[in-house]
């Protein structure tokens, strides 16, 4: 495959004119790219960039179109603020204050087709231009006291009788989202879900994904979990339901499909659908597959079933031919080409298209011979770029960011191998301070990543930054430790009921590994992380054997058989420690590898991290370890942060979240 080619400007800035390090305030600034679609004829890139004021903490949105064979650009605006849905060749579509408009002179003026959207969301009309499908919260089950007793305005109470009670960061209030189609020319509304306990999309973060016209408007697709309570918290078996606007009849296309069924996509003649698909009930990292069904034959095939690798999103190529999917490879996450089979009998093929150290991490659309992605690395935010198949070679459209690094001192990112306790080879991410001299000594952090079967690639975060840490002078060490994707499905499979075994020990090989450079102080090693990189830190805190001189431990789980009687995706707990704490026999993991129960052994400075609406991981996980550390009279920080959930959402605290981080550093590292 022929090198990635990159602006050339980006080079030279970032070699002869870069005078400045990241810094959280930099950080902040940067803009987010997100891309909208590319246009039917493949001309056009349609794309927005936000940007946030940290000190009013408040985001501003522009949308842009770039014509993607010259690369020019101009700023995209339309009449009232009307931010455009749906393109299709001639007609655009956009949903404003709850009113439906459709354009013909690509944006320039709108027309009203229907105002019965109150409260919609996820609105999607149909090819023809007759039917609009909306999702939209209904009251099924009262569970708020204002609701079971209209006489009690002011009354907070909420009554359970079942669980999924709670949900990421919110209380369940009774609404389930269900999804509507409005005939546009009657104005006839139809809840195709009916009275069912269900929602669509998935909730904490299902979207638009979720449902999908077919191309000849004849029926509508949706993903649901169609399970309540304690079904609901223990299953992850979604299905695929199809809905035919004609008869009104629901049929479930992957009946009998146990694990996630999502993100369905039909081919552009529609005679066949995809999806992604998990083949177990509860293992919400199992091996992604891309299922293909013929529509009117109602024949599956799994067509990625025989590559070893797990699928992350896909689109359907121009003529139905082929598909391109992303998925991580060996640290970083790449675009693959997926060759259709035309027959039955024959065999789905599968080829890497790009190679490099960046992560495509999103697949926009097709534009002529060229595949647009979004993509990003650990020196740089998601842009979006045109890949040429034939060679992999990668032509950037947008430059949002431009400002920022063409000052900025790049970090060097280097994949190395270390050999793992049991003779395994394993990836392993250094990244080094910019500037690097490797006749200095430099303190060193170890990242432990979340998950825990998520990729730790090339990504670009917003929170755990590794430019930025290296920017303050601290080498990074993020080891691919087993439970990663990238590395084959054995890899990924190999942490689930074995949190505190293997991957412990890979850690400790990583850092060992690097120790042994003459530029690591191995007296100022540090280790953080968050999720199950929390629970990393806990657990390295009682068995690292004096290797670490600090500890950072972001919403991590502390005490399993207190998290598990407080989590709500019991689903994730079932597999990944075995099951409950009252189970016989009782499952290892209480006894083997609970952060707490080694907490005799703890000796060193620990900061802990908690959300105060993180019910994935909740509050008493990070107050536990604190008042732990405490009594044991071992210096310790809490940083709370009573209206974050598992993630840090709002830019302030982000800003504060990274100062008390850098400070904490500052004092018991360097």
């Amino acid at each position: 495959m022929k090198k990635t080619l990159l602006p050339l400007f980006l080079f030279i800035g970032a070699t002869t004119f870069a005078q400045e390090r990241m810094t959280p305030e930099m950080l902040l600034s940067v803009r987010k790219v997100s891309a909208d679609a590319v246009s039917t004829d493949g001309k056009f890139l349609y794309y927005s960039s936000r940007s946030t004021d940290w000190k009013t903490e408040k985001s501003t949105s522009h949308h842009y179109r770039v014509a993607i064979e010259d690369g020019s650009k101009k700023e995209w605006t339309t009449d009232a603020g009307k931010t455009v849905t749906q393109r299709f060749d001639d007609l655009w579509y956009s949903y404003y204050d709850n009113i439906l408009y459709k354009s013909t002179d690509a944006g320039n003026s709108w027309t009203e087709v229907y105002n019965g959207l109150q409260n919609a969301e996820n609105v999607w009309v149909s090819p023809n231009g007759k039917f609009v499908a909306f999702s939209k919260d209904v009251l099924m089950k009262p569970m708020l006291g204002t609701d079971i007793y209209p006489d009690l305005p002011n009354t907070t109470a909420k009554v359970y009788t079942d669980l999924n009670n709670r949900h990421w960061d919110t209380w369940e209030d009774g609404k389930f989202s269900h999804i509507f189609i409005a005939n546009i020319e009657t104005g006839k509304v139809t809840d195709i879900m009916e009275d069912q306990q269900f929602d669509c999309p998935q909730k904490p973060f299902g979207g638009a994904e979720d449902l999908v016209w077919s191309p000849d408007s004849k029926g509508f697709v949706y993903v649901s979990k169609k399970k309540f309570g304690k079904d609901y918290a223990t299953s992850t078996n979604t299905d695929l339901y199809y809905y035919d606007v004609a008869t009104t009849k629901t049929d479930n296309w992957s009946a009998g499909m146990n694990g996630y069924d999502m993100a369905p996509s039909f081919s552009k003649d529609g005679k066949r659908i995809a999806w992604l698909s998990m083949a177990h009930d509860g293992y919400e990292a199992d091996k992604n597959d891309i299922i293909i069904m013929d529509v009117e034959k109602k024949k599956k095939k799994n067509v990625t079933a025989n590559w070893n690798g797990t699928v992350g999103g896909f689109i359907w190529g121009n003529g139905d031919m082929k598909i391109y999917f992303n998925a991580p490879f060996e640290g970083t996450e790449q675009l693959f080409e997926l060759n259709v089979p035309e027959r039955e009998s024959d065999k789905a093929t599968v080829n890497m298209l790009t190679k490099g150290k960046f992560d495509v991490n999103g697949i926009v659309g097709q534009s002529g011979n060229n595949i647009v992605v979004t993509r990003c690395d650990m020196n740089h935010a998601t842009e979006i770029f045109a890949v040429k198949p034939q060679y992999g070679d990668m032509i950037q459209l947008t430059h949002e960011n431009d400002r920022i690094y063409q000052n900025l001192l790049m970090s060097k990112t280097e994949l190395r191998r270390v050999n793992t306790i049991d003779n395994a080879s394993m990836g392993v991410w250094v990244i080094y301070p910019p500037d690097f001299d490797p006749a200095k000594k430099y303190p060193t952090l170890l990242y432990c990543q979340g998950g825990p079967q998520s990729a730790l690639s090339q990504f670009y975060s917003f929170r755990w930054n590794f430019q930025l840490m290296a920017a303050q002078g601290y080498i990074v060490v993020a080891p691919n430790r087993r439970g990663m994707p990238g590395w084959g499905v054995k890899w990924n499979e190999e942490i689930s009921k074995d949190w505190g075994g293997l991957p412990m020990q890979d850690y400790l090989s990583a850092i060992d590994d690097i120790s042994k450079e003459p530029y690591v102080d191995k007296s100022r090693l540090g280790c953080v992380g968050a999720s199950y990189g929390g629970y990393s830190v806990y657990m390295l805190a009682g068995m690292h054997n004096n290797r670490f001189k600090t500890f950072i431990a972001h919403d991590g789980l502390f005490d399993l058989k207190s998290w598990y009687g407080t989590t709500e995706e019991l689903w994730f707990a079932n597999w990944d420690i075995g099951g409950s704490y009252w189970k016989e026999p009782t499952p290892v993991s209480y006894e083997k590898f609970n952060p707490s129960n080694f907490v005799d052994k703890w000796n060193t400075p620990i900061m802990i991290v908690q959300g105060g609406i993180d019910f994935r991981v909740p509050t008493e996980q990070g107050l536990e370890a604190f008042q732990a550390a405490r009594m044991r009279n071992i210096k310790a920080k809490l940083l709370y942060l009573p209206n974050e959930n598992h993630w840090v959402l709002h830019p302030q605290n982000a800003l504060a979240w990274q100062r008390e981080f850098f400070k904490w550093l500052d004092e018991t590292l360097k």
